[in-house]
């Protein structure tokens, strides 16, 4: 059934002109800008060896300020990937697949010497994971799906990435569950394998009458230190939620972060302890997304129509919280002609130049295990650019 109705919601939507004039907001204020690929940034993604597939790619500046200064290093972290030699299109017996990996990317020019991927290890040099739960949530064999995270300012700047649990239920690449989300925490300055870490239990899985799921699908800092404009000083982090997609949202003060009950959560009341009152801003998004701040004290959310489409989609909003525009589809994903599902669009203004916004969606199959063998580069981030007129 869920495979019909992905179908389906692929099929409903039109094609997007890959580079026409667009605009956006209210009619006297409309975001101008048009939308163009970014084959350089894809095409650092294209790799033959170690690490050579995944998806996720949240970007984390690590000085904590969400612009690209042209100096800054910045965090890339991943979920699923795949490690191993690739040989004419494709993987090369000993791959294997672990649940998280990272890089380090400098600077702001796509160059393969401006970034570095890193896997761990086991004892015995075989790849593994960085972050595996340490309590499952569930008494099952759990991983960790990494969702967004960002420097903590405000608490000895502290690396905080949201971290699902997540557990199979069968052998097809969407049979799973994720029952719980945690917190790590890693302190100031931590780089590979981080054997330093906290892992911290959270009570933001949500089961709301419109649906379930987690907490940290996006995070927006939305402080001064951050760089924001007119910034009001909290900490909002955002779920998916539900088969419609529903958008939901709560906030803290930085200084307040791992203290859950200080966190508030949006409801028809307004900002409230009661986690039970959420209910959505927006529609259609996606189980990862972005909320950037715009110039003109805006946010633009970024996300994937419907979560899995041909379609990258836009929404603006007068606060974090909205009010929402209605969807401006600006990209027709080529690669689903080719058939694959784009999924997971976001944007990254740590990555982007003055007067861009770049954005990543990743491609899967239904079939992925047996596709991925049969050509090892469809499991992997691709890149556009918002240019503003």
């Amino acid at each position: 059934m869920r495979i019909v109705l992905l179908i389906g919601c692929l099929t409903l939507f039109s094609c997007v002109s890959k580079k026409s004039i667009k605009s956006v907001g209210s009619d006297d204020n409309p975001l101008k800008f048009h939308v163009e690929a970014a084959p350089e940034w894809t095409d650092l993604f294209y790799r033959k060896s170690g690490w050579f597939g995944a998806d996720g790619i949240f970007s984390i500046p690590l000085d904590g300020i969400d612009k690209n200064s042209g100096q800054e290093e910045t965090l890339l972290i991943f979920s699923d990937t795949y490690i191993g030699e690739v040989q004419d299109n494709k993987p090369l017996p000993g791959h294997s697949m672990v649940n998280n990996t990272i890089a380090y990317f400098h600077g702001t020019d796509p160059k393969k010497e401006n970034i570095q991927f890193h896997y761990n290890k086991d004892s015995t040099g075989k790849p593994t994971s960085f972050f595996k739960p340490i309590i499952s949530s569930t008494g099952h064999d759990q991983y960790f799906w990494l969702g967004d995270g960002f420097i903590n300012k405000e608490l000895d700047n502290q690396l905080f990435i949201f971290a699902y649990h997540v557990e199979k239920t069968g052998p097809n690449v969407f049979d799973f569950i994720d029952p719980a989300v945690s917190l790590l925490a890693l302190p100031e300055g931590s780089r590979p394998p981080y054997l330093f870490q906290r892992q911290i239990e959270t009570p933001l899985h949500l089961s709301l009458p419109f649906g379930e799921g987690n907490l940290g699908s996006g995070i927006l800092v939305n402080t001064k230190w951050a760089g924001v404009p007119d910034a009001d000083g909290f900490i909002y982090v955002y779920g998916c939620i539900g088969s419609d997609k529903n958008l939901v949202v709560a906030r803290v003060k930085p200084k307040h972060f791992e203290d859950f009950s200080r966190w508030r959560y949006w409801t028809s009341e307004g900002w409230s302890k009661n986690q039970s009152l959420i209910i959505p801003i927006t529609d259609a998004a996606s189980n990862e997304l972005s909320v950037t701040p715009l110039p003109d004290g805006r946010y633009l959310l970024v996300f994937q129509v419907l979560g899995l489409s041909d379609k990258v989609g836009i929404r603006i909003g007068d606060s974090p919280i909205g009010p929402f525009s209605e969807i401006q589809e600006i990209w027709h994903t080529p690669e689903y002609e080719e058939g694959l599902l784009p999924y997971n669009a976001k944007a990254h203004p740590a990555l982007s130049k003055p007067g861009e916004l770049l954005i990543s969606y990743n491609t899967i199959t239904f079939d992925f295990w047996n596709d991925i063998q049969q050509n090892a580069h469809i499991y992997r981030p691709r890149f556009i650019k918002m240019i503003f007129d």
